[in-house]
């Protein structure tokens, strides 16, 4: 994805609005219209800019892998296989004012299984076997087609590692996180502004294990992590 040169003071005025209460979607087309944004940019400024007070309540509640080991994790399924596969891709990977790693891809219901599907199940399975959670429950929308199947396919693989937990199909999975006592794994804002702990888990292996080139939106240039 090409940056525009202007897109950095576009999301300059995007917080600025933001930090003072206007609404976020008249915002985003004020904003997107004076610099002439197009679509995938637009998309980039909603998907990456919050004002300071929402960065800092969701900054608080970010953890690390380490912080996983013996706690009881639940997994947002789609949203992180969906970011992970768009890593996986080559798509457009971004870094959002508020720490989480984000796709730009526009996927969600149309969601299907594709060829990246079963490396970025792998890493996922790496993770959770080395983690060591003391509860693993990953969760997929009933409604995106394929999603029990999916479900099958990964309690087959955390059985074939010796992972303790499941996978299930449920109609919102967003009801079950916001009331978990443990950790959340995902990047939804929904999920991450109703949890109490949350875990980037597509960031941390995008940025750890993959070492993917990103868009950090905070200073508005391509960064890779480096592999020393």
């Amino acid at each position: 994805m090409e940056i525009k040169g202007e897109l950095w003071e576009a999301a300059e005025d995007l917080r600025f609005l933001l930090d003072r209460g206007y609404p976020r979607d008249a915002s985003l087309q004020l904003v997107g219209n004076r610099y002439n944004l197009d679509q995938e940019h637009r998309h980039l400024l909603r998907r990456g800019v919050f004002p300071h007070a929402v960065v800092a309540e969701r900054r608080k509640k970010q953890v690390s892998a380490k912080d996983l080991t013996g706690k009881g994790l639940v997994i947002d399924g789609h949203n992180c296989l969906i970011t992970l596969e768009s890593a996986l891709k080559g798509k457009t990977i971004l870094l959002a004012d508020d720490g989480f790693i984000r796709d730009i891809s526009g996927v969600s219901g149309t969601y299907k299984k594709t060829a990246e599907t079963h490396e970025a199940l792998r890493l996922i399975m790496n993770l959770l076997a080395k983690a060591g959670p003391s509860e693993i429950r990953l969760l997929l929308d009933a409604p995106i087609s394929g999603s029990g199947e999916l479900a099958s396919r990964i309690r087959g693989l955390m059985h074939e590692r010796g992972i303790q937990g499941d996978a299930v199909a449920v109609k919102v999975p967003e009801r079950i996180m916001a009331g978990y006592e443990g950790i959340c794994a995902s990047s939804d804002t929904a999920v991450i502004d109703d949890a109490e702990h949350v875990f980037d888990l597509a960031g941390h292996l995008i940025i750890e294990c993959l070492k993917t080139t990103y868009i950090d939106i905070k200073k508005m240039h391509t960064s890779k992590r480096s592999s020393a």
